[in-house]
């Protein structure tokens, strides 16, 4: 009769724990599986000698379920994860720029904007790239995300492109999926209208605060407020589509937390639209620093607590979460045709790999006119070139951190590293909240 250790059994890498205060119970989070569990001291003792039970106990599979336990190399499976996100994929995923003007200037911003639209040229070769890639993986579905600068000062071209987009998937008899970041200024009816004939289906908007707070960072070019005319398109138009509200959190900010939620919660209320709050920490960068703005208060000491609480309201079953810019299927377009594979790069020419007349996803690399550019990004994932990245439990959670930030900056650890019982709480908290079983 073999021992649990004979069987190969082991207690995860990936675990954190924290007593329940006023019980005797502990929870216990697994990072690799996705899963949050209460423990009593029996169970914590049995997990403690674990090497020494039965193979057959029945308590190891309970904990093996839930994966507290196991018997696979969890680090090197999420190494394999890594590449498997590189390389494969159900579906394209393009992030296009109509435009990269904005009639915003908010300080901590981390594009340069300019004027300009995207040409018909270049809207022929957007079509032509998204055909191209859909060959080469034998693909039938797509996803568009509608960036900028903010893509709403081109409402046209989102159209014209949308219905030669949706043509594409249709022959195909895919899905297609759409959604759009945008400032909220210019989500006027006739906008939303169009957005919801264009099978938009999610929207993001920032609201940074309760009236003047808000104006103080999200401001028109050139001065002026956007409170009041952002709320009015939220609050007085039919929005079929769901609006995610992101708050953008800072010292200047962070009292309203709570404010906005109910604010938001009342704005839907009133109006029947479907909206939902999330905090977000903002990080300081070299645009905005350029500017000239004191963007370093806007990390402080909350960026652990607004972190927390971005990552409980997420936590789901199964992470194996990877950035998109470490997928070959993934790209980013700016209005001049160039190709980035991030996003944030959109407005840095310099950091483009190739451009959408020219690149071939059958000859990725032979077909990029910046190789580096896009070997960089594939080169962060699976297995991380970090050696305390890779011994750290939070990795499951991180993957590693921003490929764009360890690339173009320095490695941006999880916010709440020192301090995984905090999280571990808070996360018991939300599901108990939530009355979800995990």
């Amino acid at each position: 009769m073999a021992t649990a250790k004979e069987a190969g059994w082991h207690v995860s890498r990936y675990n954190l724990t924290a007593s329940i205060p006023g019980t005797e119970k502990t929870a216990i989070v697994n990072l690799y599986k996705g899963h949050c569990g209460v423990y009593t001291p029996i169970e914590i003792y049995l997990m403690s000698i674990l090497e020494e039970l039965d193979e057959h106990h029945p308590i190891i599979s309970r904990f093996a379920k839930r994966g507290i336990i196991c018997r696979f190399d969890e680090r090197a499976a999420l190494e394999s994860m890594g590449k498997i996100a590189c390389a494969f994929s159900q579906g394209i995923s393009l992030t296009i720029c109509p435009t990269m003007g904005c009639n915003f200037d908010c300080p901590y911003c981390y594009e340069n904007h300019r004027q300009s639209r995207m040409s018909l040229e270049v809207q022929d070769n957007v079509i032509a790239l998204a055909e191209r890639m859909l060959e080469a993986t034998d693909s039938k579905n797509l996803s568009i995300t509608w960036f900028g600068g903010e893509p709403l000062l081109a409402p046209d071209i989102i159209e014209s492109l949308s219905l030669r987009l949706t043509e594409l998937v249709q022959k195909r008899c895919g899905k297609y999926v759409a959604s759009i970041i945008t400032n909220g200024y210019l989500l006027t009816k006739e906008n939303i209208e169009m957005l919801n004939r264009m099978q938009v289906k999610n929207c993001q908007v920032t609201i940074d605060g309760l009236g003047n707070t808000h104006n103080a960072t999200r401001h028109l070019a050139g001065g002026g407020p956007t409170f009041n005319r952002i709320v009015d398109n939220l609050k007085n138009h039919k929005i079929p589509f769901r609006v995610n509200i992101r708050h953008n959190v800072h010292s200047g900010n962070q009292s309203e937390i709570e404010q906005l939620e109910a604010f938001v919660r009342q704005i839907a209320a009133e109006s029947g639209n479907s909206l939902s709050y999330y905090p977000a920490s903002v990080w300081c960068n070299t645009v905005a620093d350029e500017r000239g703005k004191n963007v370093r208060t806007l990390c402080g000491s909350i960026a652990g607590e607004v972190s927390i609480r971005q990552e409980t309201q997420r936590f789901h079953s199964g992470r194996g979460h990877f950035c998109g810019a470490q997928s070959l299927w993934q790209v980013a377009i700016d209005d001049q045709g160039r190709l980035f594979k991030c996003w944030v790069d959109v407005d840095k020419p310099q950091f483009s790999f190739g451009l959408a007349h020219e690149w071939d996803p059958k000859k990725p690399l032979e077909t990029a006119n910046h190789l580096d550019n896009l070997t960089k990004y594939f080169n962060t994932c699976g297995p991380v070139p970090d050696e305390e990245c890779k011994e750290c439990v939070w990795l499951p959670m991180c993957s590693g951190g921003c490929p764009n930030k360890r690339l173009h900056y320095s490695k941006n650890c999880v916010a709440f590293k020192n301090n995984p019982e905090q999280y571990v709480l808070a996360l018991y908290a939300q599901i108990g909240k939530q009355k979800t079983k995990y």
